[in-house]
């Protein structure tokens, strides 16, 4: 590998924006989401608590889970945090963690939150250049469905997904209008072919100068590599560059209990191993043809991250190249995060924000995610104490 890249296990510039009293708050909380058990129950009575209007729920995840994670509760909320951010180097992505919407009016009031926090990026002065939305938090998760499995759909559903249409195409339209991005999540596999052709109509139309509109490649899938490169060859085919964020995926555990309930393959890869192979590859492919393609690295893993500055570095690409972003998610892998942004990498969190009762599906997933095999809390919890550690003897 080339020399001078980051080192990951600097503690001291992981952990400068936290007092000593947000570290051990931290630490605390982590060491809470190390324990299976208590997420799980916690989980579920947080999904039960919230759905009832418990007040006592709400200011129980105000006061834990939701600062570490959620950037506020309103853009105006999440300034504070945004410049922060900026102060040490670090843009911000943003997303109103809206998703699993049922009614025309949640989905055109997401829409139009959307739209309101393109216009706060466009006017943040270069801090917010992208921002995040999932397309089931404006269409029907069963209308996506129907249209994957190639449903005939009745009048009514296709006048309703004229309006999925509609409101997709207004939030890319103005993110091109307002030269912001916009990264369109993965979702599940048995919608996600819908929204890759939704999302290829989006690219195709406002992906001709500069790269607008991203698709997100869950790389735990088998076949996401293959379709990255088939994406690829598509876009160069009809003229526009691509949009890449690639992510490891969010969904493993369903996506399994699901293929086996109905009795077809599992889209997810046999092991962690194979997913981490398929993840560089896609990173090589694309530092290959960055000339065509917006390339985000959403990824909390280190070997995947030091590689892309490997791969920058052979290609002679500089830290701060415009078609190459590093994201982690706001609250976790600060020591990625942060010592990307010291040695001069573009880099970004991820900042969700919203109500309690709109992010906490987004909230469990972090927490269920942090107790998984990858072992994501205690990792977080060790680095947290060893930063500790180093301030008492400092």
């Amino acid at each position: 590998m080339s020399e001078n890249l980051p080192d990951f296990s600097n503690t001291e510039i992981a952990f400068a924006h936290l007092s000593d009293t947000e570290l051990k708050r931290t630490a605390w909380l982590f060491s809470m989401m190390n324990r299976p058990a208590l997420v799980k129950v916690g989980s579920h009575l947080g999904l039960w608590a919230v759905e009832w209007n418990l007040p006592f729920a709400e200011k129980a995840i105000r006061s834990t889970i939701f600062p570490q994670f959620v950037g506020g509760s309103t853009l105006l909320d999440a300034q504070g945090n945004i410049d922060r951010l900026a102060r040490i180097n670090t843009l911000t992505i943003l997303d109103y963690g809206a998703e699993g919407k049922e009614t025309d009016q949640d989905f055109n009031f997401t829409m139009n939150e959307s739209m309101r926090a393109i216009d706060f990026a466009a006017r943040s002065q270069g801090k917010i250049p992208v921002v995040s939305t999932k397309v089931t938090g404006i269409a029907r998760f069963a209308l996506l469905e129907r249209i994957q499995s190639a449903s005939t759909l009745t009048t009514a559903e296709l006048h309703e997904y004229k309006n999925v249409l509609k409101r997709l195409d207004a939030i890319c339209y103005h993110a091109a209008q307002k030269g912001v991005s916009v990264f369109i999540d993965a979702e599940e596999s048995w919608i996600q072919d819908t929204l890759d052709h939704l999302v290829w109509l989006m690219m195709k139309r406002y992906n001709r100068e500069r790269v607008v509109v991203y698709n997100t490649y869950q790389m735990y899938r088998h076949d996401r590599l293959q379709f990255l490169m088939e994406s690829y060859d598509r876009a160069i085919a009809n003229g526009f560059k691509l949009g890449a964020k690639l992510v490891r995926g969010a969904y493993m555990e369903k996506e399994r209990a699901r293929a086996r309930k109905m009795g077809y393959e599992s889209p997810i890869n046999r092991d962690k191993k194979q997913t981490d192979d398929l993840y560089n590859m896609a990173l090589r492919f694309c530092v290959d043809h960055i000339e065509h393609i917006g390339l985000c690295n959403a990824s909390h893993n280190a070997d995947s991250t030091l590689l892309l500055t490997d791969l920058m570095q052979r290609k002679g690409l500089s830290k701060n190249h415009p078609q190459v972003l590093f994201s982690q998610l706001y609250g976790m892998s600060d020591n990625i995060t942060f010592n990307l942004a010291s040695a001069g990498y573009r880099v970004a969190k991820y900042v969700p924000y919203g109500q309690v009762k709109d992010v906490i599906p987004y909230l469990i997933r972090r927490a269920q995610e942090n107790t998984s095999v990858t072992g994501d809390a205690g990792r977080e919890y060790a680095l947290v104490q060893q930063e500790i550690k180093r301030r008492q003897l400092s």
